[in-house]
């Protein structure tokens, strides 16, 4: 039921940083295949101009020898063997960096969209993909789809048109090669090719731009949440109130224990008399300052007077120093500078009492 409101909800909220992260786990990223296409021809055919000349000569020396050989040469399983023992090997072997060029903008090109990250769970089969009814229902009603079908009808158009033009301009150059020998129309076709290639890798780089950019769009509408999910998520980030609310009370229950086993190690109990009580203890040789081990106020300050009178811990009534103690300096830290003098004074008067007392007791 939850399901079928969510999904009829208005998906109106942008994607939080979540929802994003747990879209690119599953495979899906606002991704172009047409850039991968527009930079393989575009660059790879540039990669194959500036690279190109050993490659030419290889394939200029093939085909003179084919060619030149052609009417001598007997078509049988013997001379076919031969060829390609000698030439296919050396000739995959010259293209071979190109092959690796090729793959690395093709690398370049994904890596530019989404950035290097492998997903697992893209790789888990989608059974819901088998189903033939969503799958005619897709490929032939959905928005995708028709948009898939425009774009496609534009890149023949566009490329269509572009090759028309690029190859149309070779063809009155091309009757000068009535004469000419082999390695001089392999040439010619080279440039040709290459010529319109780069055209029409252009015309795809203006093409994958601007499927890009729907592809982005595209995909910002697909990951967006509505208020419902995005109120969900949150909650399930910060944690469920009770929770988190019964977490702190356990804290509280299990710093108050740590703080009330700690009165009976402090050296005096400072009080305002009955608001406040704060309990410090000073180790010379072990602090700079008079730390305060615990405090409290109302009935917590009535536990902290009790458990020092058990144990014999001298309780100090000083109004002004108990209270900014007890504002100004939490459990565990030393006093400030400013209540030196003051915290001395308190200490001072015990040290004498206790003094004081072990003379009579002596006496």
């Amino acid at each position: 039921m939850a399901d079928s409101m969510n999904d009829s909800a208005e998906r109106t909220e942008d994607a939080t940083p979540k929802k994003r992260e747990d879209t690119r786990n599953k495979g899906m990223v606002a991704k172009s295949m047409e850039i991968n296409s527009a930079l393989v021809i575009f660059f790879g055919l540039l990669l194959l101009q500036v690279a190109s000349g050993g490659v030419m000569q290889h394939i200029m020396s093939v085909s003179k020898l084919l060619f030149g050989q052609a009417a001598s040469i007997q078509i049988n399983t013997t001379n076919i063997q031969q060829f390609a023992s000698s030439e296919i090997l050396s000739f995959l072997m010259a293209i071979g960096p190109l092959l690796l060029g090729f793959l690395i903008i093709g690398l370049i090109g994904s890596a530019s969209q989404a950035g290097f990250h492998f997903s697992v769970q893209a790789l888990e089969p989608k059974w819901n993909k088998f189903n033939p009814v969503s799958a005619l229902k897709s490929t032939f009603v959905s928005k995708r789809s028709m948009v898939e079908m425009i774009k496609n009808l534009l890149k023949v158009v566009l490329v269509g048109w572009v090759a028309y033009y690029s190859i149309s301009s070779s063809v009155e150059d091309s009757v000068e090669l009535i004469d000419g020998d082999v390695g001089n129309i392999v040439s010619f076709l080279i440039s040709a090719v290459m010529h319109a290639g780069l055209k029409i890798g252009l015309a795809f780089v203006v093409l994958a731009a601007f499927d890009y950019l729907y592809q982005r769009y595209e995909f910002e509408q697909q990951i967006k949440m509505t208020k419902e999910e995005v109120k969900e998520e949150t909650k399930m980030q910060e944690g469920d109130p009770q929770i988190k609310g019964r977490v702190r009370s356990i804290q509280r229950q299990i710093a108050y224990k740590r703080m009330m086993q700690d009165v009976p190690k402090a050296d005096v109990v400072v009080t305002n008399p009955t608001h406040f009580a704060v309990a410090l203890k000073y180790d010379a040789p072990k602090m700079q300052a008079p730390t305060v081990v615990a405090k409290g106020a109302d009935l917590v300050a009535q536990r902290i007077k009790a458990i020092a009178a058990e144990h014999n811990i001298p309780v100090v009534e000083d109004k002004m120093l108990a209270r900014t103690l007890f504002k100004s300096v939490d459990v565990g830290e030393q006093i400030p500078e400013k209540l030196f003098q003051a915290v001395a004074q308190v200490l001072a008067y015990i040290y004498r009492m206790k003094n004081s007392r072990k003379q009579l007791a002596m006496n």
